[in-house]
């Protein structure tokens, strides 16, 4: 008892006492045992008595004990009832360690468990995310059957969610589900394919995991996803990144042809203006292998990954190439997997073996770095044998010498396997390079005398493939190793020396007898490997020196028909009938010669690594060289491509939806715009006012009736076939030149002092974006304006307009009504009130696609300089030059684009023709092109207007400006800043939604302000060069905020710099674009820091 009064002394004598008590009747141990015990039940004890405290604080240092020991290892479990009465607390720090907790035992305590479900049950509503996850997560945890409709329902509950972190944890839920209940599937496949359309990153990752997991031949479902998951891809966390690469090189050998075919010419860059004609004359004649735009989306947006500082996603990357990219692009890959070599040796091993497997087909991809691959001293051994597999991969003419000579160096390491490995490698260069086959030989002989038999036995093997390459030449060698036969100790170099002799016994017809006669003495001592060639060697001599060799074979044949093993004693049998002839086998023995001495081809010293290409790369079945389980066969490449259109996504137009019965009954109305009386007003219109501007954006010089003729049928034709995707130079011309023709009824606007209904209406369509809804929905949403506001005036309609900010953003006539700042700058003081009727305003809200708040207004910025970037220089344009720059005005032809304005210049002696835009990369790239310029005289210069959608990405818009003779390569490069579009809020609103924005949303930064940029004009004449935000009002005066939108997504942005006495101040941007809030950080730094 002396143990339990020491433990009385640490832990106080009550607790010892009860412990004694309760461990007395039960225990027979000794005394050290029983204070053990007593130690241990103490210290959980002390943990239950926390964990029934009134006091959160010790609650809280409780769990963060127990949590320890769960890291740790220890087992917890029988602090469950004690834990789990917590599980309902109302302090969050508390309660997410409960739950983690609760993860790690709630399958071993299920009913336990079960009575909590409705306190999960609750905290499924709960306002903080992380508790609704955690939640989700221990309900998921219990596999339990029987609740698994409470399961499923939280699931589709939760996948709902307005958190991602939610959905995302909602999607992990969906593999424990399924694991418990597969006949969920169907269920689950519906929630799975909800999330797949899930614009999250945060999610994507997760989903693609589940549906990897639950069904990985429904192809179908990831059609509609797949653009928008290869364009995620960039931003996915590094696991997700693996997991969708993976997937979506499974789908991409399912729905695109081999880029491999033999003779494939790639024609990417066919010309963007072929006409039908030409393409029907070509459907005769071989056509050349054309990759699908989605295929090198795909190639295209991986790309970048192959940087990620992690190893998988490169590996990831390097595997999708090898499987899917055509065979010139391949390489790309090879330095970022050589860059992997100088990992953790794990890292290593995998990389060094997928790097032996592709080294095999080809070698040119890695001979550049050759060097990387030497082996080094402190390279564990399965190291350095993946580095001698690919450096004999590698070995060529030209490399071989300084091969052999590492080679050499390799062979005198004390490490034995590694030396043999070596001796393997060297003969597998010699049988694949003739030149070096005879030096090869050469060294090898020379290491027959090494003192290590490791290295003097593989040698001998090696030398015995190699000889049965040329062995009339090569009588000396099997002299020597025949000398060297007593001090061999390994049997396989002592069984490939008896093989040797027998082989070739006619070349050395004294000495191979003698060595049978030194063998028959040991011949029971020796393995069955060396027995087995004896009997061979016996046998081959007998039939062409029987003379001197025929007693010895009856001696050795007659010890094998008593050998213990049944090998020997059946060989013996086989041989003893076949060469010596009786009345039974006289047929087969006429053929003895024949089958014994048979000329033997040489074998093949083959890489060990050359059938692992049928495993897809990366894998553990690739590692390990079998099929490990849950391993998917990647497909084969389909004969013919299936239809691509699967992958095409129908943007739904919201102005489908506004009352199309007033649409019907106002047809006619609507006629009346189109007329001819109609076109002459616009003429005269168009005529009498100034067109300085005009004059510069326009492409073409035709007269004003046919450009307005043209325009208004064209516009009638895009407008009717919207939604649908055209293609060529038909769009893009109408698109520019109803574009010009709104560009001059804007112009006009102002001189119309009233308006009848039917102008009225014909200006609101007429200003319309081309080719997003059906002429229908136009005309009835211009119709019902008109009908509301026929008495109205249009300057006026501008500012009220202007006073709906939300409805402004995605409205179609709202988007070109504010590019009347392009001819006539509105001040951005307050908006008026708006007279607009309340039906109009009800239809209009639903329009709003936008999830910011409608405090946000859109304002046009009220920076002027604009920055000019060369785009084409003349000399590389052969007289072409290009420059262009962001206007920073919304986008006429989509919301989601950002205007840029091309000023294109003919510097050379001669006109230029047809100069339009070509291909354009990536493919999922959507550009609005200008019109074709017909002609440009030598010395003119033209300013067409052009939209990209970056996809809030600053990723360069790549694409091919072309002349009738010639196509030139040029990009676009945004900066961060141009990839937002100016907002204006209160300074309670901006507080608000920044609140909103913290923790990951936030990046901040503190930096020293140059003394120029100290006062608030300065600041904000440099925040606004850099990036195109609208400026809030602020009370205080070391405070400048700043609010804009992504032109794409719509991602709220915010600035706010915050001086302080001295010059330094603290930068902080809030969004959810984590990415650009970073670029954009610096950038502002770099302004703010100079002068």
């Amino acid at each position: 008892m002396s143990t339990g009064v020491s433990y009385n002394d640490q832990g106080g004598a009550e607790a010892a006492v009860e412990a004694g008590q309760e461990s007395t009747p039960t225990s027979s141990s000794t005394g050290a045992a029983f204070g053990l015990f007593s130690a241990d039940f103490k210290k959980n004890e002390d943990l239950k008595e926390m964990l029934e405290s009134n006091k959160e604080s010790l609650k809280l240092e409780a769990m963060k004990r127990i949590v320890g020991l769960i890291a740790k290892g220890k087992s917890a479990s029988e602090l469950f009832p004690a834990v789990v009465k917590n599980v309902a607390s109302k302090n969050i720090e508390l309660k997410k360690l409960v739950y983690v907790y609760l993860v790690r035992y709630a399958e071993k305590q299920q009913d336990l468990a079960l009575l909590s479900i409705s306190t999960f049950q609750r905290a499924l509503k709960d306002p903080n995310q992380f508790i609704r996850a955690s939640a989700l997560r221990v309900l998921s945890s219990i596999r339990v059957p029987i609740i698994v409709p409470i399961m499923m329902l939280a699931i589709k509950e939760a996948a709902a969610d307005l958190s991602p972190y939610v959905r995302k944890t909602s999607a992990h839920a969906i593999q424990k589900l399924y694991s418990l209940d597969p006949d969920q599937k169907e269920q689950l496949i519906e929630v799975i394919e909800k999330l797949l359309k899930d614009k999250s990153t945060l999610v994507a990752g997760s989903v693609v995991m589940a549906f990897e997991e639950v069904c990985p031949d429904r192809i179908d479902l990831i059609h509609k996803n797949y653009r928008k998951l290869c364009n995620l891809l960039v931003d996915v966390e590094e696991w997700g990144q693996v997991v969708i690469i993976s997937m979506l090189t499974r789908y991409a050998r399912t729905q695109f042809t081999s880029p491999w075919t033999e003779g494939a010419e790639f024609d990417e860059n066919k010309a963007f203006y072929d006409s039908d004609s030409e393409e029907k004359k070509d459907q005769t004649e071989a056509k050349p292998y054309i990759m699908d735009p989605d295929h090198r989306l795909l190639l295209r947006n991986t790309k970048p990954l192959l940087q990620s500082r992690n190893t998988a996603v490169v590996m990831a990357v390097a595997q999708l190439y090898w499987h899917l990219a055509p065979k010139h692009e391949v390489s790309i890959v090879t330095k970022s997997l050589v860059r992997l070599l100088r990992s953790h040796r794990e890292v290593q091993y995998i990389v060094l073996q997928n790097i032996a497997t592709m080294s095999i087909q080809r070698k040119g991809m890695f001979e550049p770095f050759i060097k990387s691959f030497y082996v080094r001293s402190t390279d564990a051994t399965h190291i350095k044998t993946l580095k001698l597999e690919i450096l004999t991969n590698l070995a060529n003419e030209a490399n071989i010498s300084t091969i052999l000579r590492e080679f050499q160096t390799y062979v005198k390491s004390q490490d034995k396997a590694f030396a043999a490995a070596t001796i393997q490698a060297i003969g597998r260069c010699a049988t694949n390079i003739s030149e070096v086959t005879d030096t090869c030989l050469n060294g090898l002989v020379l290491l027959l005398s090494n003192r290590d038999e490791t290295v003097v036995a593989e040698s001998i093997v090696v030398i015995k493939k190699l000889l049965q390459t040329q062995p009339t030449q090569h009588g000396d060698i099997i002299k020597h190793m025949a000398k060297l036969f007593d001090n061999v100790t390994v049997p396989m170099a002592r069984a490939s020396i008896l093989w040797l002799m027998g082989e070739y016994c006619e070349k050395v017809p004294k000495i191979a007898p003698d060595v049978l006669r030194k063998m028959a003495k040991t011949f029971t001592a020796e393995e069955d490997i060396v027995k087995l060639q004896t009997v061979n060697l016996a046998a081959k001599l007998y039939l062409t020196n029987s003379k001197q060799t025929k007693l010895l074979t009856q001696y050795i044949l007659n010890l094998g028909k008593y050998d213990q093993n049944y090998d020997i004693r059946d060989r013996t049998r086989f041989i003893r009938q076949l060469i010596v002839p009786n009345e039974k086998s006289g047929a087969l023995s006429k053929y003895a010669r024949r089958i014994l001495l048979a000329p033997k081809p040489a074998p093949g010293l083959e890489s060990a690594f050359k059938d692992r290409d049928r495993y897809q790369l990366g894998t553990l079945s690739h590692s390990l060289n079998l099929k490990a389980t849950g391993y998917q066969e990647l497909p084969d490449w389909p004969a013919v491509a299936p239809d691509q259109s699967v992958r095409n996504v129908e943007i739904v137009e919201p102005l489908r939806e506004s009352a199309p019965i007033v649409g019907k009954t106002k047809q006619p109305k609507s006629d009346k715009f189109y007329s001819d009386d109609e076109d002459e007003k616009e003429e005269e219109g168009s005529d009498s006012s100034g067109s300085g501007s005009e004059d510069s954006s326009s492409s073409s010089e035709e007269s004003g009736s046919e450009s307005e003729e043209e325009s208004s049928e064209d516009s009638e034709k895009t407008s009717s076939d919207s939604g649908k995707s055209s293609s060529g130079s038909e769009k893009s011309s109408s698109e520019s030149e109803s574009d010009q023709k709104k560009k001059k009824k804007t112009k006009k606007a102002p001189q119309k002092k009233s308006k009848p209904a039917g102008d009225s209406d014909s200006d609101e369509n007429g200003n319309g974006p081309v080719g997003q809804a059906s002429s229908s929905s136009s005309e009835s949403s211009s119709d019902s304006e008109s009908d509301s506001e026929s008495d109205s005036p249009a300057p006026k309609k501008k500012t009220e307009e202007k006073a709906k900010p939300k409805v402004a953003v995605n409205s179609k006539k709202e988007v070109s009504l504010l590019d009347l700042d392009d001819f006539s700058p509105a001040p951005t003081n307050a908006p008026k009130p708006s007279v607009l009727s309340q039906s109009l305003l009800s239809d209009l809200e639903g329009l709003s696609l936008s999830n910011i708040s409608s405090t946000v207004q859109v304002t046009t910025s009220s920076f002027g300089p604009l920055k000019t970037y060369e785009l084409l220089h003349h000399m590389t344009g052969k007289g072409l030059s290009a420059k262009y720059h962001f206007p920073r005005q919304p986008c006429l032809y989509q919301p989601s684009m950002v205007a840029v304005q091309v000023i294109l210049t003919n510097s050379s002696d001669h006109a230029l023709e047809e100069i339009h835009i070509g291909d354009q990369s990536p493919a999922s790239l959507n550009i609005h092109c200008f019109n074709t310029i017909e002609r440009l005289e030598p010395g003119a210069s033209v300013t067409v207007s052009m939209g990209i959608d970056f996809s809030d990405s600053t990723q360069a818009a790549n694409f091919q400006l072309c002349t009738k003779e010639d196509q030139f390569s040029v990009s676009i490069q945004p900066a961060v800043g141009e990839l937002l579009m100016a907002s204006t809020m209160t300074e309670q609103d901006f507080c608000k939604e920044q609140g909103k924005l913290q923790g990951m949303n936030e990046a901040s930064a503190t930096i020293t302000m140059a003394t120029a940029n100290a006062s608030r004009q300065a600041i904000n004449k440099q925040v606004l060069s850099v990036a195109n935000v609208g400026e809030v009002p602020s009370s205080q005066n070391n405070f400048s905020r700043f609010a804009g939108q992504t032109v794409s997504s719509r991602a709220l942005v915010l600035v706010s710099l915050e001086l302080s006495e001295s010059s330094g101040a603290l930068l902080t941007i809030n969004t959810e674009k984590s990415v650009m809030a970073s670029m954009l950080l610096q950038d502002l730094k770099q302004a703010l820091a100079q002068a």
